[in-house]
C-alpha cells in the first residue's frame, strides 16, 4: 500500500486536506512581500546634488528664485534625458542672494560634498535615500539584491536538509520565526552591513517557509488533485505581490512598509498548532504510530471509516518497507550521476537545456518584476499589472494536460522574449514618452506573462523528463540553477543605470527577451512527455519517443502517479 492509496482511501482531497492546503497556501503571500520588497525599500528616486548652504533644499522647486539657483549650481543631464546630473555639480560659490552670475563657461564639475536632494514624488524614504547609496556606492543597492537572493539560495539547501532531518513542521517553524523577527529587525537598520545581513536571512526564511508549506501541501494531497495544488499556492504568491503594490503606495516610508509586511507573519503562529507532521515523513523515519494516529484524526475529520482489513495492510507493508530500507542505499552519487550523463550525449544535452531553461525563467520572472520602477510610469499601478499577469499566466497553465508541455512552454517563452525585446524600437522611434513607457509596459508585462508560464511548466515538464535513478538529484540541481538566475536578476534589472540613454532603457528587456526566446527555442529539442510513460533507465530516457503511452484506462486517480514533478521536495518559486 503506498500512502497515495492511504490518501485516495481518505477522501482524495477531502475537507481536512482542503483546509490544511488553504492554511499551508497563506505564508505565500509575506514570501512574495519579502521577495518584491526590494523594487520599493531599495529603489533609487531621481537626485541631484545637495546646493551648500542652502539649508532647505530639496529637490521640487519651491520658488523662482530656487529655481534659478539649482540651474546656476546642477548642471542638466542630456545624455540619459535627466532634468539634473545626479552626481556633479557646477564649482561655483552661489547663495540664494546671490544669483548674478549667468554662465557656467569653462566652470570645472565636482562631486557632490554637501550629499544629495531625492524627488520624493514615490517615495519619503528608502534604504538608499537614508544611507545615500548613489553616485561612487550606487552598486550596494543591487548587491544588497543579490545578497537575498543568496539568502534564497541558501536557504532552500539548508533548510531543505533540515526539513529531511528534524521534520516538515518543525522546520517551518524556524523558518517563520526566522522571517519575523529578522523581518523586523530589518526596518531597524541603521547601516548597510546590518540591512545586507538581516536580509540575507530573511531571504533564508523565505525560502523555508514557501518550500515547506509546498511540500507539506503536495504530501496530503491525493494525486489526482497534485497538479492544480501545485499551480494553485502560485495564486496566493500572486496575491501577495499583488497587494504589495497597494501596501508600498499607503506606506512611502520603507521602515514602515517593511514592518507592515513582516508583522503579519505572526498571525501564522496562530494557527501552527493545527498543521499535522508530514506522514511521509513520519514513515521515511519508522515512527508509524504518530502516523497511524494522524491518518485517523484525518478519517474522522472527514467522515470516513477506517476498516480492519485497510489497518492490516497499512502495518503489514510500511513494517515490511521498513525493513527494506535498512539496505544500502541505490541511489547514484553526485560523480555517478556525472559519469551517467557524460556516457550518455543525448541525456546531456537535454539536461543542459533544461538548466538553462530554469536559470533563464527564475532569472527573467525575477528581472521583470525588479524592473518596474525603470520603466517611466507610476512604479505602483506597474508593478500591480506585473503581478496581476501572474494570476492569467497560471491559469493558462491548466491547459497543459491536453495540448502537452512542449507547445505551451516554448510558445510562451518565445512570445514573451519577442515582447521584451520589441521595446528597443519604441524607445528609438517613439518620440511621445507617455506613449512609449505605457507600450513597455505593456510589451514587459507580455514578457512575465512568458515568464510565468515558463517557470510553472519546466518544473513538471523536466520531472517527467529525468529518469527514476536520478530525477530527484537532477531537480535538485535544477532548482539550483534557478536560484542561480534569481540572483543575476537585480543586476541585469540595474543595467539601465549603468548605460546612459534609451538604449540603456532597453538593455535590461533585451537581455531578458534574448535569454527567454533562446531558452525556449532549445526547448524544441526537448521531447513531449504528455501520455507517455516515465523513464525508468537511463536507457528509457535515451529512448524516450519509443516509450508507450500511458494505459488509456487509467483512473483519475491514479494518472498522478505519473506525474512526479508534484511529489517532490523543490518548489517552483524559492
Amino acid at each position: 500500500m503506498k500512502f497515495d492509496d492511504v490518501l485516495v482511501t481518505l477522501g482524495g482531497f477531502g475537507k481536512y486536506q482542503k483546509l490544511l492546503y488553504f492554511l499551508l497556501c497563506l505564508p505565500a503571500i509575506t514570501c512574495a512581500f519579502h521577495m518584491m520588497i526590494s523594487v520599493f525599500i531599495a529603489a533609487t528616486p531621481n537626485h541631484r546634488c545637495k546646493i551648500s548652504g542652502y539649508s532647505n533644499d530639496s529637490y521640487a522647486i519651491q520658488s523662482v528664485h530656487h529655481e534659478r539657483l539649482v540651474d546656476l549650481v546642477i548642471p542638466p543631464d542630456m545624455e540619459n534625458d535627466l532634468k539634473y546630473k545626479t552626481c556633479q555639480r557646477y564649482d561655483v560659490n552661489v547663495t540664494f542672494n546671490n544669483l548674478n552670475m549667468t554662465s557656467q563657461n569653462n566652470v570645472t564639475l565636482n562631486g557632490c560634498p554637501g550629499g544629495w536632494v531625492f524627488d520624493q514624488t514615490y517615495f519619503e524614504r528608502t534604504i538608499v535615500t537614508d544611507l545615500e547609496l548613489v553616485c561612487d556606492d550606487r552598486g550596494k543597492a543591487t548587491a544588497a539584491q543579490i545578497i537575498f537572493m543568496g539568502g534564497v539560495l541558501v536557504g532552500a539547501l539548508t533548510l531543505g536538509l533540515l526539513s529531511d532531518t528534524i521534520g516538515r513542521k518543525k522546520t517551518l517553524l524556524i523558518s517563520i520565526i526566522l522571517q519575523l523577527s529578522f523581518g523586523i529587525g530589518v526596518a531597524f537598520s541603521k547601516t548597510y552591513l546590518t540591512f545586507a545581513i538581516l536580509r540575507f536571512i530573511v531571504g533564508m526564511s523565505s525560502a523555508g517557509i514557501f518550500m515547506t508549506c509546498f511540500v507539506l501541501g503536495m504530501e496530503w494531497v491525493s494525486p489526482a488533485y497534485r497538479m492544480h495544488a501545485g499551480i494553485i499556492i502560485e495564486y496566493f504568491f500572486a496575491l501577495g505581490v499583488s497587494l504589495l503594490a497597494g501596501i508600498a503606495y499607503l506606506l512611502k516610508e520603507w521602515p514602515y512598509l517593511e514592518l507592515a509586511c513582516s508583522v503579519p507573519t505572526a498571525l501564522f503562529l496562530s494557527f501552527f498548532w493545527l498543521i499535522p507532521e508530514s506522514p511521509r515523513w513520519l514513515l521515511s523515519k519508522g515512527r508509524i504510530t504518530e502516523c497511524k494516529q494522524i491518518i485517523q484524526k484525518v478519517a474522522n475529520f472527514n467522515g470516513v471509516q477506517l476498516s480492519e482489513k485497510f489497518w492490516t495492510e497499512f502495518d503489514d507493508d510500511y513494517q515490511k518497507s521498513e525493513k527494506t530500507d535498512k539496505s544500502p542505499n541505490e541511489t547514484p552519487s553526485a560523480v555517478e550521476i556525472a559519469i551517467l550523463l557524460f556516457h550518455s550525449p543525448r541525456l546531456l544535452i537535454r539536461t543542459v537545456i533544461i538548466f538553462f531553461n530554469w536559470l533563464v525563467v527564475s532569472m527573467v520572472y525575477y528581472g521583470l518584476s525588479m524592473n518596474s520602477g525603470n520603466m517611466g510610469v507610476d512604479i505602483y499601478v506597474s508593478f500591480l499589472i506585473s503581478g496581476l499577469v501572474e494570476f492569467v499566466g497560471y491559469t493558462f497553465c491548466f491547459v497543459i494536460d491536453r495540448v502537452g508541455r512542449k507547445a505551451p512552454h516554448c510558445g510562451a517563452m518565445v512570445l514573451g522574449g519577442l515582447a521584451c525585446i520589441c521595446t528597443i524600437f519604441t524607445d528609438l522611434y517613439l518620440d511621445d514618452a507617455e506613449t512609449k513607457n505605457w507600450i513597455n509596459v505593456a510589451l514587459a508585462n507580455v514578457g512575465k506573462f512568458g515568464a510565468t508560464v515558463g517557470f510553472a511548466l519546466i518544473y513538471i515538464w523536466s520531472a517527467e523528463l529525468f529518469p527514476t535513478i536520478i530525477r530527484n538529484s537532477q531537480m535538485g540541481a535544477s532548482s539550483m540553477f534557478a536560484r542561480i538566475g534569481g540572483m543575476l536578476a537585480p543586476f541585469i534589472a540595474n543595467l539601465g543605470k549603468i548605460v546612459p540613454g534609451d538604449f540603456g532603457r532597453s538593455l535590461p528587456l533585451m537581455v531578458f527577451g534574448g535569454a527567454t526566446v533562446s531558452a525556449g527555442l532549445l526547448s524544441l529539442f526537448l521531447p513531449e512527455t504528455n501520455k507517455r510513460m516515465l523513464p525508468e533507465t537511463i536507457d528509457d530516457a535515451e529512448n524516450f519517443m519509443n516509450l508507450s503511452e500511458k494505459p488509456k484506462f487509467q483512473t483519475n486517480e491514479n494518472q498522478g502517479h505519473d506525474n512526479p514533478g508534484l511529489e517532490g521536495d523543490k518548489s517552483t518559486k524559492l
